[in-house]
């Protein structure tokens, strides 16, 4: 019986020790079904207390959107965006440091939401819309990162959006 008891004790522990998997603070993959095809656009975006930046980028055409985060901030931070079919967010919440990735499919022009989905970080204004195909926003460059000139995280009422082509924030 003890030697039973051992064995099943050992192949319990390899069993944990080899799901582990060593966490190296980066988190490349997210959360729901990730969209079939190669990302034609990528967004940097650089979260702090408590904004994105950019807060409203655009896209200039619908299809696959590589957003890459990274918690410029002093606290823990995570991504959640609303897409067409599905809400897409990071597999974990970003320390301090750390960055992620998440693939988001956009196929349909319009506006969808992205916000920090931890505590009440959303209401304090860790949140943006993403614009595909048109409208306001920041521009982002295909397949090559975001320009970030235009920082439009200062907005505090409605729901951040813009008619403006700049998206620029005004209200500080």
């Amino acid at each position: 019986m003890r030697r039973l008891m051992a064995v099943a004790g050992a192949t319990l522990l390899l069993g944990v020790v080899g799901c582990g998997g060593g966490d190296d603070n980066s988190n490349n993959e997210n959360t729901g079904s990730a969209p079939a095809g190669k990302a034609t656009e990528t967004i940097n975006v650089s979260e702090t207390d408590f904004k994105l930046n950019p807060a409203n980028p655009r896209v200039s055409k619908p299809g696959v959107v590589e957003i890459k985060a990274t918690n410029n901030g002093q606290t823990t931070h995570s991504l959640e965006v609303e897409g067409p079919g599905e809400e897409q967010k990071l597999k974990s919440d970003l320390q301090p440091g750390d960055s992620g990735t998440i693939t988001v499919d956009l196929s349909k022009p319009g506006r969808y939401e992205w916000y920090c989905p931890i505590d009440d970080h959303r209401g304090m204004g860790m949140k943006g819309e993403i614009v595909v195909g048109g409208g306001g926003g920041t521009n982002t460059t295909s397949a090559g990162g975001t320009e970030t000139g235009a920082n439009s995280g200062g907005n505090s009422s409605g729901s951040g959006s813009s008619s403006s082509g700049s998206g620029g924030g005004g209200g500080y």
